[in-house]
């Protein structure tokens, strides 16, 4: 299966106090279509930096972003930590926002945010401002809006760490669920180690800075996921010496 994101030798440094300190050195990746691909590492390895260089967003790199055939910018949606609601609009607005420059007919726009409201619970709080809501409620807010565009790669960087444990819980179930039936490519960070488990195909282990890639690991673990289980357990085990050696 062809790759639908490659990564080749992208390396990434930043200027701190006059001096050239190097994040990311010469990760390679392929992210298959469809998979859900989870990022992990030491607090400040360059996660999210990464995560920001693979979408788009983020520029200036050196290295290679090459995208598999009839992927664009256009085809992909980003969900982050912070929710990046605008206060000023409704919440049936903020999930229309990125249909905005899609050329569709209103009455289509409209269907569209209405079936993602419904998805995720939401048609009452549709004339509600995110200013109203709860973290739990901002953040499903946040995926309507990157799954209204139908795109065919989601960025999600820690999407889940503003939430309290029994609403991220909820929430990743509502994500696979959307994932299984939908099939998007989900490439995500996150610091939770079970939370990677629970979710990802594979898992790409970075080192500490500057960062370069350790290990992915293949999560052969059936799903749904049994998080209590040994085989689970071992799992973890493994991947927190990779990040903790």
């Amino acid at each position: 299966m062809p790759a639908i994101i490659t990564l080749k030798n992208i390396s990434k440094h930043f200027e701190e106090d006059g001096k050239r300190l190097l994040v990311l050195e010469n990760i390679n990746l392929e992210i298959q279509a469809g998979e859900f691909f989870v990022l992990v590492g030491p607090s400040g390895s360059g996660k999210s930096t990464l995560l920001r260089i693979a979408s788009g967003l983020e520029k200036s790199f050196t290295g290679e972003v090459v995208l598999g055939k009839g992927t664009t910018s256009d085809n992909m949606s980003f969900v982050f930590q912070q929710f990046a609601l605008l206060p000023w609009l409704t919440v049936f607005e903020n999930v229309e926002l990125g249909l905005l420059n899609k050329k569709l007919v209103q009455k289509l726009r409209h269907e569209i945010v209405n079936r993602e409201l419904r998805q995720f619970g939401l048609e009452k709080f549709a004339t509600a401002h995110p200013k109203d809501l709860s973290g739990g409620m901002r953040q499903r807010v946040g995926i309507a809006r990157a799954l209204a565009t139908q795109p065919k790669v989601i960025f999600m960087d820690e999407p889940f760490s503003e939430l309290d444990s029994f609403t991220a819980e909820e929430l990743r179930k509502e994500l696979l669920q959307i994932w299984v039936e939908r099939g998007p490519t989900i490439i995500m960070v996150t610091h939770i180690i079970a939370e990677a488990l629970e979710l990802a195909d594979r898992v790409a282990v970075l080192t500490s800075r500057p960062a370069h890639l350790e290990r992915v690991v293949r999560n052969n673990l059936p799903r749904p996921r049994v998080m209590r289980s040994t085989d689970f357990f071992h799992l973890e085990d493994q991947l927190y010496q990779l990040i903790r050696p």
